[in-house]
């Protein structure tokens, strides 16, 4: 276990207690928020390798919270919780982009199965995406100036 960072996005506080808990004795370490607002805000202003969004909350649901993520543009996989019998949305989210989908309650097991697979693929995509700009340098270094514009260069 690496670490992982995991984005909990559920609006049901014993809910993302228990499984904050159950995944951080697993070495995960978990940012849980309430809405889909604080988490596009905690993506904002933080990477995760994985986010696990609650389809049904109050005020911004789980598919638009997912719309609103894929405009920021991360290297972070998604998967989607949806605890209402609702797996028309989920595979709607899936459509959108996100990993895979787990009704609720799902087993702790399962759902770390999936943070894995998850995270293998947006550890593939992250490094094709590499290779992709380090070949567009080889070929015209002054390309690197496009991908890597002026404001999000590092210092």
């Amino acid at each position: 276990m690496l670490g992982y960072k995991i984005l909990l996005v559920d609006d049901e506080v014993v809910f993302t207690d228990n499984v904050s808990k159950l995944l951080e004795t697993r070495g995960y370490r978990v940012t849980v928020v309430d809405s889909g607002d604080n988490a596009i805000r905690m993506l904002e202003q933080d990477s995760f390798d994985v986010v696990v969004l609650d389809l049904k909350m109050p005020g911004m649901d789980g598919i638009m919270t997912l719309k609103e993520m894929k405009k920021l543009g991360l290297f972070t996989e998604t998967l989607i919780l949806t605890g209402h019998g609702s797996v028309d949305t989920a595979l709607e989210a899936i459509k959108l982009g996100a990993y895979d989908y787990l009704t609720k309650p799902c087993e702790i097991d399962e759902l770390v199965t999936k943070i894995e697979l998850a995270w293998e693929k947006k550890d593939a995509d992250e490094k094709k995406d590499m290779q992709e700009k380090i070949q567009k340098v080889v070929e015209s270094p002054a390309a690197a100036f496009k991908l890597f514009p002026k404001n999000k260069r590092r210092k």
